[in-house]
C-alpha cells in the first residue's frame, strides 16, 4: 500500500473513532488507556453516588447531620448533592476540566472524611481512598494548573 493510501486509511479510522467514541469530540488528542480508565472510575463513582443521593439513601443522612444540619435539611440536600454528583460524572467523562477534577478530588475526600466525623470507623475513610484518588490521578495526568486559564483547559 502506498503512503498516500495509508494516510487516507488513517484519516478514515480517526473519523470513525470520533463517530463511535464520543469522548474524543472535545479534542483531537488521543486518550490513553490509563486516562480512559480513570475517567470511567470517576464517572462510576460519581454517577453511583449521585443516584444513591437522589434516592435519599437513609444511611447518608447522619453524614450530613454530623455537621450540625437537621434531618430535614439533610433530606433536602441529598437530591441536590445527587444532581451535583451526576453532573460531575458526565463532565469528567466527556471534558475533564482541571477545575472540575480539583473539585471532584476535594468533594470526594470531604465526603470520605464525613464517615469518621459522623462516628463511623476510620477504616471507612481509608476504604474510600479510590473515590478521591481517581480524580486526583486524572488531575496529575492533566497537569496541575499554573494559570487561571489552565483551570478550564485539558491537556
Amino acid at each position: 500500500m502506498n503512503q498516500e493510501k495509508t494516510g487516507q486509511l488513517i484519516d478514515v479510522q480517526r473519523e470513525n473513532q470520533k463517530m463511535f467514541f464520543p469522548l474524543h469530540f472535545h479534542s483531537t488528542r488521543s486518550i490513553s488507556s490509563g486516562e480512559l480508565i480513570l475517567r470511567l472510575a470517576v464517572f462510576g463513582t460519581y454517577l453511583g453516588h449521585g443516584v444513591f443521593a437522589l434516592a435519599i439513601k437513609q444511611s447518608w443522612i447522619p453524614l450530613i447531620t454530623a455537621f450540625g444540619f437537621s434531618k430535614e435539611t439533610a433530606i433536602t440536600l441529598l437530591p441536590l448533592i445527587g444532581f451535583h454528583d451526576i453532573i460531575i460524572a458526565f463532565v469528567v467523562m466527556i471534558i475533564p476540566f482541571r477545575s472540575v477534577l480539583i473539585w471532584a478530588t476535594i468533594w470526594a475526600f470531604a465526603t470520605a472524611l464525613s464517615r469518621p466525623v459522623s462516628g463511623e470507623p476510620f477504616a471507612e475513610l481509608i476504604e474510600r481512598t479510590a473515590n478521591w484518588g481517581a480524580p486526583l490521578a486524572l488531575l496529575i495526568l492533566q497537569g496541575f494548573p499554573k494559570t487561571m486559564k489552565d483551570l478550564i483547559r485539558i491537556r
